[in-house]
């Protein structure tokens, strides 16, 4: 069977992640939406996306084809729904469709003529750029059990303080030496040829995918995760780096997301509550204002290629688009729109060009060939959110 990860309403809602990628492609727990789907499924997924996106994340139709929201989670009984449809019908959670089953000679899909099978058990669904934090504790847990089912871990070193080891797995090559880890709070997973440098405390739920980097004397609290080949430095606490970002200095990062390509300079820290302990709002690109988000906990939302200098400072609830450059003395606003250069006292315009160079030197450091499909991807971002820069 040929399956079809598909965005869904939420994929503005989303924004700034989904300006780079599908929806498919966010990373909450240990792995990305696509890759939980391909685990449970047992095959290979492609995506029906933003026509911008799609040369990069192309979709493979086939014959039959069963499409799935990408914003929905799989757990192991849903996955086993999907596989069980057949022509003409489709899985429904409320009034929000799971997957659905269709052939390429469709030419529209009308569900009022579908068998509709109702899915109500739990299961978790990404539909806010803050559900990727809110949410990683039960996404680390899951996929936890996903990953290591039937598989023994690699010893944990002698040196290694640890409560609670049997909710501890480390995979081949991964280094840690005279670090705490305590997974009495949930579960520790340490990915293939990572690292977790002396000193370090960690309580778990957290995970340090592939290739990543916990530095010296850093203080983590669950539910965190850190991307592959991505660094974290300095207090974290609930916060998600999808993958080839670095916070490997002193700081703190609260309740924040971070995509790919992002760097936090030395000591920059972010607030995660008001001073007045009031609900934060969020910037929504789908509204154009800020909206509530029923959170007292929220931090930093920063889109992939953005970066920040030394000691800057991020208010509680601040949104950063995509390959913005924020630096200097005072707080910038929580608002910062992609591609702005500056800080506290006014932003310019960063252009493509000079964008685009600093890329190609960030991406070849980690031997990522910085593509003529990346760069046409973030000229359409460019041109799609001139409205919120000041020219």
């Amino acid at each position: 069977m040929n399956y079809i990860l598909f965005d869904g309403p939420v994929r503005n809602a989303l924004l700034p992640f989904t300006f780079t990628r599908p929806v498919a492609d966010i990373r909450v727990g240990i792995l990305t939406i696509r890759e939980k789907w391909e685990k449970y499924l047992g095959y290979t997924t492609t995506t029906l996306t933003e026509e911008y996106l799609m040369e990069k994340y192309p979709m493979v139709e086939m014959e039959e084809n069963i499409m799935i929201n990408a914003s929905f989670l799989p757990t192991e009984a849903l996955a086993e729904m999907v596989m069980a449809l057949e022509p003409n019908q489709a899985i429904m959670c409320g009034d929000d469709i799971i997957a659905f089953y269709t052939k390429d000679t469709q030419e529209e899909v009308d569900f009022d003529t579908y068998d509709i099978i109702e899915y109500s058990d739990d299961c978790l669904r990404i539909e806010q750029p803050w559900d990727i934090f809110r949410k990683n504790d039960l996404a680390i847990r899951e996929d936890f059990e996903l990953l290591t089912e039937g598989r023994v871990s690699q010893p944990i070193p002698a040196s290694v303080n640890s409560i609670s080891p049997e909710n501890i797995f480390i995979e081949e090559g991964a280094k840690l030496e005279y670090v705490t880890l305590n997974a009495s709070t949930g579960p520790i997973y340490i990915g293939k040829n990572a690292e977790i440098m002396e000193g370090s405390v960690i309580r778990g739920p957290f995970a340090l995918c592939e290739g990543g980097q916990v530095k010296l004397a850093t203080k983590v609290y669950g539910a965190t995760t850190v991307g592959p080949h991505s660094r974290i430095g300095g207090e974290v606490s609930n916060s998600v780096l999808f993958g080839y970002s670095n916070k490997g200095h002193d700081g703190f990062l609260g309740n924040s997301v971070l995509g790919e390509w992002c760097n936090l300079g030395a000591d920059t820290n972010n607030s995660n509550l008001k001073n007045n302990y009031e609900e934060v709002k969020l910037w929504s690109y789908e509204k154009e204002s800020f909206v509530k988000t029923g959170l007292q906990f929220c931090g930093l939302m920063m889109g992939d290629h953005s970066k920040c200098g030394i000691n800057t400072m991020f208010n509680t609830g601040t949104v950063v688009g995509v390959s913005a450059n924020i630096f200097g003395a005072g707080f910038p606003r929580n608002f910062v729109p992609s591609f702005s250069w500056g800080g506290a006292s006014g932003f310019t315009t960063y252009i493509t060009k000079k964008a685009f160079e600093t890329a190609k030197i960030v991406m070849s450091r980690r031997n990522v060939e910085f593509t003529e499909q990346d760069a046409a991807i973030l000229e359409h971002v460019f041109e799609e959110t001139k409205k919120w820069r000041k020219e």
